[in-house]
């Protein structure tokens, strides 16, 4: 018996294990027409007496009575499935500060398509900083397209988790935010456009974890190299495509870059001969 609820994933010390299904459940979801019980639903089906008449027609009492049993479990279920969906949301928010970020981008890009135009407020725009200088931290939670949401997301998925493991939560947010922020300064001074979107951020996370663990095994373009050797390949382009019409930031990425190697030098200088190489490594040790 596990300590969690099978429907909801609530881990409380007194599980209710059901006689009909065998699985384990909260308080909240013990009963089989709270979990909605297909072992439940078959005995009855089974065990009920009068089910079918001589004339070998069911009995409608009957079939009304498994009816209802049956739209009161989907019931149940559906919102014990979407109580555990946003359980875990939560606590993957409160315990990952990437995975607060992922939601809250997902959140405002889904958002946009139901109030228009809100993102101007919260967007970069050199012209008006200093009239609206939260926008500095606001910009980054903005994505104009979905696969732009898409590969900026996938990026702080697999790394953003991986550095907040070596260096802890409260030291990745500083990294985080310092690089998204400065990276944005550096954009006003040779770009006058609006800007979107957590690159600048998320190269710094990058660039940090580069120095931490250089040897890091990576895949670009289903290609592995090390790291370190992303890291310099992405600045080449960067520095490659520099002012060219292509709509991306790449002044942005630069400076978040540069941001993030000052930053992973700091750290990894603080903690001495402390190894980065593994998650697992440096958590046994702090």
């Amino acid at each position: 018996m596990t300590n969690e609820c099978w429907m909801c994933g609530k881990q409380e010390t007194t599980l209710y294990k059901c006689r009909y299904c065998g699985k384990t459940y909260c308080a909240d979801h013990r009963l089989p027409e709270q979990h909605g019980c297909a072992g439940f639903s078959e005995t009855v089906r089974n065990e009920s007496p009068g089910t079918y008449g001589s004339t070998g027609q069911q009995d409608p009492d009957v079939d009304k009575l498994v009816k209802d049993m049956l739209k009161n479990t989907a019931k149940h279920a559906a919102k014990g499935a979407a109580v555990g969906t946003f359980n875990r949301i939560k606590r993957s928010m409160y315990t990952s500060p990437s995975m607060a970020i992922i939601y809250i981008c997902l959140f405002l890009y889904f958002f946009d398509f139901l109030i228009r135009d809100y993102i101007q407020f919260l967007w970069l725009d050199p012209l008006f900083l200093l009239a609206r200088p939260w926008t500095l931290i606001t910009h980054i939670f903005l994505h104009g397209s979905l696969d732009h949401l898409f590969i900026n997301m996938l990026v702080l998925f697999f790394f953003g988790r991986e550095l907040e493991k070596r260096i802890g939560n409260r030291v990745f947010w500083n990294v985080f935010f310092t690089s998204g922020i400065i990276a944005a300064i550096g954009y006003t001074l040779t770009d006058t456009g609006p800007m979107i979107g957590a690159s600048g951020a998320i190269y710094g996370v990058f660039a940090c974890m580069a120095v931490l663990a250089p040897g890091m095994r990576v895949y670009v373009y289903f290609v592995p190299m090390k790291i370190k050797h992303a890291l310099v390949l992405f600045a080449l382009l960067d520095l490659w495509l520099f002012g060219a019409p292509d709509m991306i930031a790449h002044t942005a990425h630069l400076t978040g870059l540069f941001v993030g190697l000052v930053m992973g030098m700091k750290i990894k200088k603080a903690y001495g001969s402390r190894s980065f190489g593994t998650a697992h490594e440096y958590n046994s040790q702090r």
